[in-house]
């Protein structure tokens, strides 16, 4: 009687991940041990960078040197993975592995959530670039990445003014 296939986490080299992942797709397929090896998946999620004043985005790893795999625990299906160049190991606290629990799982892959990334950090000095305050320079004293929102004290008519703007709104004095 087959076990049922459970989660696993391999450790990769850094920057291998892509290269694990598609050299034990391709054996799996040549193999036939698709009844061992179910899936093969590296946690990403997708990032918007902003840089000198354009907004892209790009798919980051969430784990880097990190590739989750579902299959069946057998001594074939350890040596298969344990032999793809590239891969370190199976994360566990002894010799064998520790599966996850599908729970863990869905927090790797399911989280899509966005976050942006600035070339700013708080108390630097910003050049706003949009809206009604456009080429006003401040000092960012807030920063919320999740809500798209930064707080930028401006000097205007002699006084100090908060104004909230977007990330995209500002960048960095040069």
């Amino acid at each position: 009687m087959q076990k049922e296939a459970e989660w696993y986490i391999v450790h990769t080299y850094s920057g291998y991940e892509n290269k694990v992942a598609s050299n034990l797709e391709k054996i799996v397929e040549t193999r036939g041990l698709k009844d061992l090896i179910k899936e093969i998946f590296i946690p990403t999620q997708i990032v918007s960078e902003i840089k000198d004043n354009k907004k892209r985005e790009v798919e980051r790893k969430i784990f880097p040197g990190y590739v989750i795999i579902k299959m069946v625990l057998t001594d074939e299906s350890w040596y298969v993975v344990r032999g793809i160049k590239g891969c370190i190991g199976f994360v566990s606290s002894s010799d064998k592995p520790i599966p996850l629990t599908e729970e863990e799982v869905k927090k790797f892959g399911m989280n899509e959530t966005k976050t942006v990334e600035v070339s700013y950090d708080i108390g630097d000095s910003v050049q706003i670039t949009d809206g009604p305050l456009e080429d006003f320079v401040g000092t960012v004293t807030k920063l919320e990445k999740e809500r798209d929102y930064v707080l930028v004290i401006v000097s205007m008519f002699g006084r100090e003014v908060p104004v909230e703007l977007k990330l995209g709104q500002v960048q960095v004095m040069d």
